[in-house]
C-alpha cells in the first residue's frame, strides 16, 4: 500500500493558499481526487504508448494525454 500524504502538511498548505474555511475531512477528499486523476493519467498514457507500439510510457505520451485530461477534469 502506498503511503498517504501527511494530513497536517496538507491542511496547513490549504490554509495558507486560500481564505476559505476548510472542513474536517476535506484534505482526505482532495487526496482521493488527486489519486483518481493520477490513475486516469497513467491509464490513458498507457493506452497512448500501446497505440504507438511502445513497451514503456515515455514523457511524450504523458504530455500528449495531460492537456486533454486537465481540460476534462477542470471544474
Amino acid at each position: 500500500m502506498l503511503k498517504k500524504a501527511p494530513r497536517a502538511v496538507l491542511k496547513s498548505h490549504m490554509r495558507k493558499t486560500s481564505d476559505i474555511r476548510v472542513g474536517k475531512n476535506a484534505d482526505i477528499m482532495i487526496q482521493l481526487n488527486l489519486l483518481l486523476v493520477l490513475h486516469r493519467l497513467a491509464e490513458e498514457s498507457r493506452i497512448k504508448a500501446f497505440e504507438e507500439k511502445s513497451a514503456t510510457i515515455k514523457v511524450q505520451h504523458l504530455k500528449a494525454v495531460s492537456k486533454k485530461l486537465l481540460k476534462s477534469t477542470r471544474g
